[in-house]
């Protein structure tokens, strides 16, 4: 796997009793299943892992698209509209600048492929979705535009898979749920479709393990009320999805990143709340774990992993439109890089 991108959900322990839906989201009701410790297994000590801050964004951001290529994170996009491109070395923990995106943008969905950074649609004026897809490369400092996708989205996911990018879930202009499930072929500048996501939704974590697509958590038709604990998988080999052991905490706008073969998903908010909350998916056993929670809670925000750590940038604190520069980073141990 070449990259991938960050951004999903996650959060506070609450009662099961609602049972959560597969299916197409007409299928799910407004009362969301919530965890339960029978989801969670062993895999690391209860709240392991160590946070810290480090240096700070050059400007506050949330809404953000992040991809990872080569060592650097690219921050993209805006909730207030920037359009200047944020790059940070975790290495070093320097930040710089580089060539503005072409428009103004916030929700967009991104992945780090090859050697370019590719973003996939978002909102622009007016929260109208696009289907823009544009292409940075880091060499010429330059964006250029390649084939829009087959259907406008915006708060979606994008990763890398094989010589593909999938682009799953997200919001319609007006709110709705994109239906379709958009492959994207760098090399030829082509679209495809594949199966759709079962459970449409939007602000989800979208991340690759093993080869095979992992959705998780998100929203319904925007409604933060509507928060959502499915997980679902992808094998593209096969052209099908599958249920995987559901999030702990139905959650939106969180972020996440893949360490040690599973899914850390941190953060997200609620209509009332932003989550603090870090629980990690280990796919090949079907299990959660929690822990040690971010230092500051917040949503619309990315991750990335380097040298064997979790990078998180920017966000927002307060559920909504809010702003910050905070970069946090978990240390896991040795034990979480196996």
């Amino acid at each position: 796997m070449r990259a991938f991108l960050a951004v999903l959900i996650l959060a506070a322990t609450m009662s099961a009793s609602a049972h959560e839906a597969v299916g197409t989201h007409e299928a799910v009701g407004t009362h969301e299943a919530v965890g339960t410790h029978e989801r969670l297994g062993a895999g690391g000590p209860e709240g392991s892992g160590t946070w810290r801050a480090a240096a700070p964004a050059p400007a506050p951001r949330s809404e953000v698209a992040v991809a990872a290529l080569a060592g650097l994170a690219y921050v993209i996009g805006d909730y207030n509209g920037a359009t200047g491109l944020l790059i940070h070395d975790p290495a070093t923990g320097a930040w710089r600048t580089g060539a503005a995106f072409p428009t103004p943008i916030h929700h967009a969905m991104a992945a780090g492929f090859g050697d370019r950074v590719y973003v996939f649609g978002g909102y622009g004026a007016g929260w109208r979705a696009s289907d823009r897809v544009w292409a940075y490369d880091p060499k010429a400092d330059a964006w250029s535009p390649r084939a829009p996708m087959p259907s406008a989205r915006a708060a979606g996911g994008a990763v890398a898979i094989g010589d593909r990018i999938h682009v799953v879930g997200g919001s319609v202009s007006g709110g709705g749920n994109a239906a379709g499930h958009a492959v994207y072929d760098p090399a030829r500048d082509r679209w495809t479709e594949a199966a759709a996501l079962p459970t449409r939704r939007d602000h989800l974590a979208v991340q690759a393990v093993d080869g095979r697509l992992v959705a998780i958590g998100g929203r319904i038709d925007g409604d933060p009320a509507r928060n959502r604990t499915v997980t679902e998988i992808y094998d593209p080999a096969a052209d099908a999805w599958r249920t995987g052991a559901p999030m702990p905490t139905a959650r939106s706008g969180a972020a996440a990143a893949v360490l040690g073969g599973r899914i850390f998903v941190m953060g997200g908010e609620s209509d009332a709340r932003t989550f603090g909350a870090v629980e990690a998916y280990d796919p090949a056993r079907d299990v959660w774990t929690r822990h040690a929670p971010l230092p500051t809670p917040r949503h619309g925000f990315g991750a990335i992993v380097a040298n064997g750590r979790i990078h998180t940038l920017v966000g927002s604190p307060k559920p909504g439109g809010d702003r910050s520069s905070l970069v946090e980073v978990l240390d896991l141990g040795d034990g979480a890089r196996r």
